[in-house]
Parts: structure tokens; C-alpha cells; sequence
């Protein structure tokens, strides 16, 4: 007699499944191995949490886990810690133990009744992403100027002390930052910019409607100065909000709203009441990527990736710089960014050293000379093979990785070339790093165990490792010399050296009892950092909402309204799309739940289951701000 096990695999996954609770989906993953196996796969869970936490795993090379994480995220944690000028962590109070003008370690952000699922740091501002895809900012948008306490946030330069929330027209599902202005996808794919946060526009362009592989976003990333978006067909379109062409628009559409008295963009009970608008003007196509990129040997990429068509997967941008990546793993550079204008005087130029495994293998990290003094480099085995997958970018800095137990993480500047090898740290090898972050001279690699290193400049404590005044001197993030300690002990003041050697941040930082803690995501720009912490230790919210009892998924005022929409996009903007006051998001038609089509192109899936900147533009000087 035929049983719910003789269901194809792929019915189960993709269109029941996702109906039932998720108490009783683990309930089910008791019963026999089959759906013991079932109830744990990979690629269910992954989906799971993009539908019910608005999660994706974008911004990481997070191949397993999902599971884990999706409990996780019924209580995830904020902490900020750095540069604590113009708001930009968050924080109403602050911790007694501050060291000169910033927070030296991991401090917790409260905020009530909301799950945060991911961070964007700006160069002086934090953009945060919740479940149900609406943004909350704190900080200062652009901090070069000062605003007055009546001033709305229809300025730039308005500081937010706290978290508020965006009331925007449609859910977002990607938030990018600049130095001074930010850009997002909404959950239909359109693309939004913010000059400032009470007036972003949404660009509209043939370029950007959705109508075909080319001119359907698929990935939102800002420059320092620009703003840029990867397509489906692997085209990178480009923008600059702060350049004479669009900034004028810019400029005349705010003088209306000006005259008009009524746009201010006020913030009322942690709300910015945004008044968007639409900006009609078409971004800079940048020239296609050289035709001749050569095959690459000794690469960990699958057959099939090696006979598709190479295409750009993924981009990361920095100072007037744009690093692409190849589904097959090329890393490549586009220069002279710096407007409109100079694109032309671009090219995608090829960078082998950070691409062919071969020219990796003799990095002399991995092949020291005979008479190396320095026995770490000794001890680090070469990559067998490799196969860069993702990539980041900010100010001058971008790094390239791998991933798995043998990842590789290399780094390039701005001005790297095609002959010029990438600098390569060797405590960040094969180190199952996931995600790499980059502030303007601090840096951190988070690692698939939840744990978050970090290195680089002090930065006014950007680097999250304590306090350096209690520290042991020569401890990572500690002074040098105790004379210098003392000195900052007395003073509460001082720069310690640079951190050479990634070290793991403690999130449980001047606690009494330690915390079990996984971070599972972090963001950083500027002199600040933020991450996305789990807490393991049960008894600590023994007493909150148990996650099996009750998700979004069951809940339709919890859930962000279609992730995944069809339909033709909205246009324009009208007062019938915003959701004033706290009402709800506009509902979008979702793709699935009873009309999803079957997925094609897992044909193993499942066989196996029956019997997956601040903005300093030089040194870092001592005081900068």
C-alpha cells in the first residue's frame, strides 16, 4: 500500500513541507531515518529561512547549517562596538568602561520585538534588516555637516541616536552601504537609493525593470562614492547619487519638497516617515568582460559550472573600483569610477594571482625559500586546488576567498594589477572562513563555527578585542609597553599598535558567568563594526517565545510579504503603497505556497535518503574622525 514516503522526494520539499509547523516538521524528523534525513536537508532549511526570517546568506559562503541558524534567529543578538561619534552604534547608554571615543569591545543593541537578520555598516551608520524586511537605521547618513535639532530627515546630516525604523512603500531584501549613502532591492526588485534617509528615490530605468535576465537585479552593492547592481545575465550596471548628472535631480526634486513644507521626514514613535519619490534616469552599463579568460586548472568548481558560460556572479565595490568574480572563479578589476564620464577609460583587467590555484600555490606563504626565518609559513600546506569563490570590498581594500575546511583568503588593494601578488595572512588559511569584512583600516573574517577574528588598526576600538588598558601588555589589542598602558589608564586615551594576527572576538565581554556564543554574521565600514550573534546557553531566554511553538511562517503579520514576487512592478510610487503609522507592508503575490513550480536541477537532491569609511583617505592618523 502506497505511503506518504512514496512521494517523490522533490514534492515533499518544495510544496509540503513548507505547509507544515515547524514543532511538528521536527516531530516528523523523528519517525524513521527517511524523514529523519528529509527533515534535515540543507537546501529545505535554507529556503525555509529566506521565506520566514527574510534570511538569505547572501553576504556569507554559508553551505550548511540552515537548520541551526533558523532556530537561532528566533532570538538573534545586535552588538556594536567602535567609533562612537554620531550615533552610529546605536547605543542610548553607553557601557562605563569606554576608552577614549570609542567602545572596545562587543556591546549589546536593544531592539524590542524585532529580528534583526542582517547588518550593512555605512562609513557612519548602521542599516540593519529584519524578518519582515524593514530597515532600521541609526547614526548619521553623512556626518560632514551639521544638522539642527528641528530638522527633519529629509537632510542627510539628521542623526538618529537610536534605531529607527524606514517606513518604506515594499519589503526589502538587500541593503548595501557607501561612505555617505546607501542603496537597497525591495521585494519586487526595484532599486532604491538614500541620499539621505527620509527622501530615497527608486531608480527606474529600462535598464532595472525586471523584464528580462538583463535588466533584472539580482545583487545591490555601493561603491565609496557610487551605487551598482549585478544582474541575472552577469551585466553590472553603475550609478553616482553625489555627481553633478543625478545629484542635480537630486537637488531640484528636494527644493520641491521643500516648498511644499510638508516633507520633512519627521521621525514619530521610532518611525521616519519617508516620503519617496522616483527618479527616472538610466545607470552606466559597464563594458562586458574579456571573451579570452582562460581556463582554469586545478579548480574545485564543479563539471557543470565548467561548461556554462562564464559570467559575473558576484561584485564587490570599493574607492572608485569595481571586483568581479566568475561563476568559474576569475577575479577580475574594473578601474576609473569616479563618474559617468571616466567609465569609458575602464577596463575589466584579469587578476591570475588571485584566480589560478598554480600562481596561489607560489605565493612564498606557501613556498618559503630555503632560508625563511619565519616558521609559521613553514607549517601552511598549499591549496591543492581552489576555487574563489566570493568576494569584498571597501575603501582601498578587497579580498577574494574560497571556501570550505581549505579555504583561502587573499587580499588586494585598489591599485593591485595583474602582476602584483596578493598579500596573504597566513592564520586566515584554511580556517573555514565564510565572510571577510573590511572597515577603512580594520578587518575580520568570520568563520562557518560562529566564531569572528579580527585585525588591523585599533580604530578606536573597531576591532572589538576589550578594553586595551586591561589587557596584558603585547596581548592582541593591548598596548606594547606597560608605560604606555599606564598612560592610557590615567588618561583614558591612547592608540595601541596594529593588530597583525587575526584574533577571535569574545561576545561575552566583561560578564561574569561566560556565554557560549555564535556569530553568524558582522558587517564593519568606517571605525566600527557590528555583529549577529546566537546564544547557545538556553537558560539565559528560557522564559522567551520557544521557536518550534510558533514561526513566522504560521503568522502572516510576522512574515515578509512575498520575497519572491511576479507581476509587473508598481509604478510609480503613490500614497496607497506606504504604510503609514506601523500598518503593514503592501502584500505581494508570492511565487509558491500551492503554485511554486517543481524545481529542476537537484537531480541527486535527496537519492540518497531513502534506506544539504569613515572616509579617511590616507594613514589613519591618531584622533581622526
Amino acid at each position: 500500500m502506497p505511503s506518504i514516503a512514496d512521494i517523490p522526494v522533490e514534492i515533499l520539499l518544495d510544496n509540503l513541507l513548507p505547509e507544515v509547523q515547524t514543532r511538528d516538521l521536527l516531530s516528523l524528523g523523528t519517525t524513521n531515518r527517511f524523514f529523519a534525513k528529509l527533515c534535515n536537508d540543507n537546501t529545505f532549511w535554507k529556503r525555509k529561512i529566506q521565506d520566514d526570517f527574510n534570511f538569505s546568506g547572501a553576504n556569507t559562503a554559508r553551505t550548511a547549517g540552515w537548520k541551526f541558524i533558523y532556530k537561532g534567529l528566533s532570538r538573534p543578538k545586535i552588538f556594536v562596538w567602535g567609533e562612537k561619534a554620531n550615533g552610529r552604534l546605536g547605543l542610548s547608554n553607553f557601557p562605563r568602561d569606554t576608552f577614549g571615543e570609542g567602545v572596545p569591545f562587543p556591546t549589546e543593541l536593544h531592539i524590542p520585538g524585532v529580528r534583526i537578520v542582517s547588518l550593512a555598516a555605512g562609513g557612519m551608520s548602521f542599516h540593519a534588516l529584519d524578518s519582515l524586511g524593514h530597515v532600521y537605521v541609526w547614526g548619521t547618513l553623512n556626518a560632514t555637516f551639521m544638522a539642527l535639532q528641528s530638522d527633519g530627515f529629509s537632510i542627510p546630516q539628521k542623526v538618529a541616536p537610536v534605531p529607527l525604523r524606514l517606513d518604506l512603500p515594499l519589503a526589502i531584501r538587500a541593503v548595501s552601504c557607501g561612505r555617505l549613502h546607501a542603496s537597497a532591492l525591495d521585494a519586487n526588485g526595484s532599486v532604491w537609493t538614500f541620499e539621505n534617509w527620509g527622501r530615497p528615490f527608486r531608480l527606474l530605468s529600462p535598464l532595472l525593470d525586471n523584464s528580462s535576465p538583463d535588466s533584472t537585479p539580482e545583487q545591490i552593492e555601493c561603491g565609496w562614492s557610487f551605487s551598482s547592481t549585478l544582474t541575472r545575465s552577469g551585466d553590472v550596471l553603475v550609478w553616482w547619487p553625489f555627481q553633478p548628472l543625478m545629484h542635480d535631480r537630486i537637488e531640484t526634486k528636494n527644493a520641491e519638497m521643500d516648498a511644499e513644507g510638508n516633507k520633512r521626514a519627521e521621525a514619530r514613535n521610532g518611525v521616519i516617515q519617508c516620503v519617496p519619490w522616483d527618479l527616472v534616469m538610466d545607470p552606466i552599463r559597464l563594458p562586458h568582460i574579456p571573451h579570452d579568460l582562460p581556463y582554469l586548472t586545478g579548480t574545485a568548481a564543479s563539471q557543470e559550472v565548467l561548461n556554462a558560460d562564464t559570467k559575473l556572479v558576484k561584485i564587490a565595490s570599493a574607492d572608485n573600483l569595481i571586483i568581479g568574480l566568475t561563476n568559474k572563479g576569475h577575479v577580475l578589476k574594473f578601474d576609473n569610477l569616479a563618474g559617468p564620464g571616466t567609465v569609458q577609460q575602464g577596463r575589466w583587467e584579469y587578476l591570475p594571482l588571485f584566480s589560478e590555484v598554480g600562481r596561489v600555490r607560489a605565493h612564498p606563504t606557501f613556498s618559503p625559500s630555503q632560508d625563511s626565518q619565519d616558521e609559521p609559513f613553514n607549517a601552511i600546506d598549499p591549496p591543492e586546488v581552489m576555487h574563489v569563490t566570493h568576494i569584498s570590498a571597501h575603501f582601498n581594500t578587497f579580498i577574494a576567498y574560497s571556501t570550505g575546511a581549505s579555504s583561502i583568503v587573499l587580499m588586494g588593494s585598489t591599485s593591485t594589477t595583474s602582476t602584483d601578488s596578493p598579500k596573504i595572512i597566513p592564520a586566515l588559511q584554511h580556517k573555514s572562513v565564510i565572510s571577510v569584512i573590511l572597515g577603512d583600516y580594520h578587518y575580520g573574517a568570520l568563520t562557518s563555527t560562529g566564531k569572528l577574528y579580527t585585525w588591523g588598526s585599533f580604530s578606536k576600538g573597531a576591532l572589538g578585542l576589550g578594553d586595551p588598558v586591561n589587557l596584558e601588555v603585547g596581548q592582541p589589542g593591548g598596548f606594547a609597553r606597560e608605560q604606555h598602558r599606564l598612560r592610557a589608564q590615567s588618561h583614558r586615551f591612547g592608540t595601541p599598535p596594529n593588530v597583525d594576527v587575526p584574533t577571535e572576538v569574545k561576545f561575552d565581554y566583561g560578564l561574569k558567568k561566560p556565554r557560549n556564543r555564535f556569530c553568524f554574521a558582522a558587517s564593519a565600514a568606517g571605525w566600527h563594526t557590528g555583529a549577529l550573534v546566537i546564544d547557545l546557553d538556553e537558560e539565559e531566554d528560557q522564559e522567551e517565545e520557544d521557536p518550534t511553538v510558533h514561526s513566522p511562517a504560521q503568522d502572516p503579520s510576522r512574515r515578509l510579504p512575498g520575497l519572491f514576487p511576479t507581476g509587473p512592478l508598481p509604478h510609480p510610487v503613490g500614497p496607497h503603497m506606504i504604510g503609514r503609522g506601523g500598518a503593514p507592508l503592501q502584500a505581494l503575490p508570492l511565487r509558491g505556497r500551492g503554485v511554486l513550480p517543481f524545481r529542476v536541477g537537484y537531480p541527486g537532491r535527496g537519492m540518497g535518503m531513502r534506506g544539504r569609511g569613515e572616509g579617511g583617505r590616507g594613514p589613519e592618523p591618531e584622533g581622526h574622525n
